[in-house]
C-alpha cells in the first residue's frame, strides 16, 4: 500500500473528519472518500464507522492503527536519514507536551532550534500525563514533555523541577511562615486537577495522607486558577502554570517542599528520528532557556543531558526514585 494511504488513514483516525483530513493534507472530502475506500477494497474489510458527527474506527482498523503508525514513523525516519547521508537536513517531529510548557517554555527554545535548523517542521500536541504517554507509546508524537512518570518505561531526559505551589485566593489569610503547611488542607474546599491530567498533585496529597474536601475537579489548569479566584475553594498548582498570575492570587510553596520533575520522555532515545534527536539533544543543552525552573533546578540540573532508562521504580543517577523525588523533607 502507498505509504500516502496510509498516513491518511492515521490522520483521519485522528480527526475523525474526512474534511479536516483532507484539508491537512491536500485532499478534497470526495478525494478522502475515494482513496479510503480503496483501501478498504484492498484489505477486504472496511476501516471507518460513518456517522452524523464524523467517523470511528471498526474493530479491525484499531488492530492495524498501532502498526500503521509504526510504519509511518519509520518511514520517516529512513527519509530523514537518506537526507542525513546526502548532507541534508530535513524532516519533521511531533511534540506531546503540557500547554504550560508550550506557552512558558517553549517559545523560546522554538525559535533558536528553528533558526538552527530551517527545514525541520515541528507540530505541538498539548495534553495531560495519560494523554502524552498513550501518544509516546502508540508513535502519535516522537517525544514527550512532561513530568517524570511512575511506573512507566521510558528514556527520560531530565530537564529541571517545577516547584508546587499552595493557590490561595488574594484575601487568604496566611501565617507569617510565607509558606503553606500540607496539613493545612485537612478539610478545606478543594479544587483538584482531573485525574490523568497531573499526577504530581495527586501523589502530594496521598503521599501527605492530607484528605481535603474535595469541591471541583477540572483538566483545566485556568478553570482552577479562576475558581480559586473566585473563592470557590484552594488548590495546588506547579509554579510554571502560574506564572502570570502573581498578582491575582496568593502562592505560597508548600511545606513540606513538594515539585514535579519535567523532561523529555521517549520510547527509546537510540531509536528517534534524526529531527527528533536533534531536538531532544538542543533542549537539553538549552536549559538556560527554562527561567522559570532555573530557581528550584540544582540537583536535576548536576544529571542533565543524560539519557536515562526508567521502568516501574525508576532510579536516576542520584539513586532517588521518583516516589521520593517529588518530595524534599
Amino acid at each position: 500500500m502507498d505509504i500516502n494511504k496510509y498516513r491518511l488513514f492515521a490522520d483521519v483516525a485522528e480527526t475523525k473528519n474526512f474534511t479536516r483530513s483532507g484539508a491537512r493534507l491536500g485532499y478534497s472530502q470526495s478525494g478522502v472518500s475515494h482513496i479510503l475506500k480503496s483501501v478498504e477494497a484492498e484489505l477486504g474489510f472496511p476501516l471507518f464507522i460513518r456517522t452524523k458527527y464524523g467517523v470511528s474506527l471498526t474493530a479491525n482498523a484499531e488492530l492495524l492503527l498501532p502498526l500503521i503508525r509504526t510504519i509511518l514513523s519509520e518511514s520517516e525516519k529512513l527519509e530523514q536519514t537518506i537526507h542525513s547521508i546526502h548532507g541534508l537536513e530535513t524532516g519533521k517531529l511531533t511534540i506531546g507536551t503540557y500547554s504550560s510548557i508550550s506557552v512558558y517554555c517553549l517559545p523560546s527554545i522554538l525559535h533558536e532550534f528553528k533558526e538552527q535548523h530551517p527545514q525541520i517542521d515541528i507540530y505541538l500536541k498539548e495534553g495531560g500525563a495519560d494523554d502524552i504517554l498513550q501518544w509516546i507509546d502508540g508513535n502519535v508524537v516522537d517525544l514527550g514533555l512532561l513530568s517524570v512518570p511512575r511506573f512507566r518505561t521510558l528514556d527520560w531526559i531530565p530537564l529541571g523541577k517545577d516547584p508546587l505551589m499552595a493557590v490561595l485566593p488574594k484575601d487568604y489569610p496566611i501565617s507569617e511562615e510565607k509558606e503553606f503547611r500540607m496539613e493545612d488542607y485537612e478539610g478545606k474546599p478543594f479544587i483538584i486537577s482531573a485525574a490523568g491530567t497531573d499526577y504530581d498533585i495527586h501523589y502530594a496529597l496521598e503521599s501527605s495522607g492530607i484528605h481535603p474536601n474535595l469541591k471541583y475537579s477540572s483538566m483545566d489548569d485556568h478553570a482552577i486558577i479562576s475558581m480559586v479566584i473566585h473563592k470557590l475553594g484552594i488548590s495546588i498548582l506547579p509554579k510554571l502554570i502560574l506564572t502570570d498570575f502573581e498578582d491575582k492570587l496568593t502562592l505560597l510553596p508548600l511545606k513540606p517542599f513538594y515539585y514535579r520533575e519535567l523532561g523529555i520522555g521517549m520510547r527509546s532515545y537510540a531509536d528517534l528520528s534524526p529531527a527528533a534527536k536533534k531536538f531532544a539533544d538542543f533542549t537539553k543543552e538549552k536549559l538556560s532557556l527554562f527561567p522559570n525552573l532555573a530557581d528550584k533546578a540544582t540537583s536535576t540540573r548536576d544529571s542533565a543531558g543524560t539519557v536515562y532508562r526508567i521502568s516501574s521504580h525508576p532510579v536516576l543517577s542520584s539513586g532517588i526514585s521518583p516516589e521520593t523525588c517529588q518530595r524534599d523533607r
